[in-house]
């Protein structure tokens, strides 16, 4: 019997007995689907814009160039000088970024990070990027979770794009409170002093691309591309999976 034929029928049988659904809607998924999402879902992940925010990528819904937080000279006075997102943060990315960093659907990155691969190939401005490197999580955070998601969707980032990879030099020194509550100056202020360059040596000159599962006010990026900068880092982008 051809190899194909029976790893089709193995994965008729697991489906038979273990069925998939869909993380978004949760609808059953056929036997043969690749993804982890219903086709109707897989569509419903969006880039966002169609305009954004030249420096933040924060979806413009008035036109411009730049958002109210970035406009003017107010942009040169972050060190994340570019946030770019592969997808909106809705409900077909949602279901992912949800598994992938509380339920503890690990596997996900894979797919994800491909997806992020794909997209960041229509990103010009992210094209000088050198080095990826992940938002940390902070230890204790990182033991309890079993992983770092954004550790998880940065190298297979780095996989699909041929970019160096780099995990160690970028920590988080300091135990934050969750971002959920505050709003942005409480964000900010939250993360500032967050998080230490242990290896100056390895970003020095470099073009830093950090990556995270979502970008809400770009408050922890911020707190990373400070460190980062302070450390010689010539520039820091940022790229995630998804934008609020």
């Amino acid at each position: 019997m051809p190899a194909a034929l029976l790893k089709n029928l193995a994965k008729r049988f697991l489906h038979f007995w273990f069925p998939r659904t869909c993380f978004s809607c949760g609808c059953d998924l056929p036997w043969h689907a690749a993804g982890s999402l219903c086709a109707s879902c897989e569509k419903g992940l969006k880039r966002p814009g169609p305009l954004v925010c030249r420096r933040c990528g924060v979806v413009l819904k008035s036109g411009g160039a730049y958002c109210y937080n970035c406009r003017g000279s107010k942009a040169k006075v972050y060190k994340c000088s570019v946030i770019r997102s592969a997808f909106m943060f809705n409900a077909s990315s949602r279901g992912l970024v949800h598994a992938l960093k509380y339920g503890g659907a690990d596997y996900l990155a894979r797919e994800m990070g491909k997806l992020m691969a794909v997209r960041f190939c229509t990103y010009p401005e992210l094209a000088a990027a050198e080095i990826v490197m992940p938002v940390p999580l902070f230890p204790k955070r990182r033991r309890k979770r079993g992983y770092n998601q954004s550790a998880l969707l940065a190298r297979w980032l780095a996989a699909g794009t041929g970019l160096s990879y780099d995990d160690v030099s970028l920590a988080r020194t300091r135990d934050t409170v969750s971002q959920t509550t505050l709003g942005r100056r409480g964000r900010l202020a939250n993360m500032t002093g967050a998080f230490a360059c242990k290896n100056p040596a390895a970003v020095k000159g470099k073009v830093i691309l950090l990556v995270d599962d979502v970008a809400t006010t770009g408050a922890t990026l911020e707190g990373c591309a400070v460190a980062l900068k302070a450390a010689g880092a010539k520039k820091v982008f940022a790229y995630t999976f998804a934008r609020e």
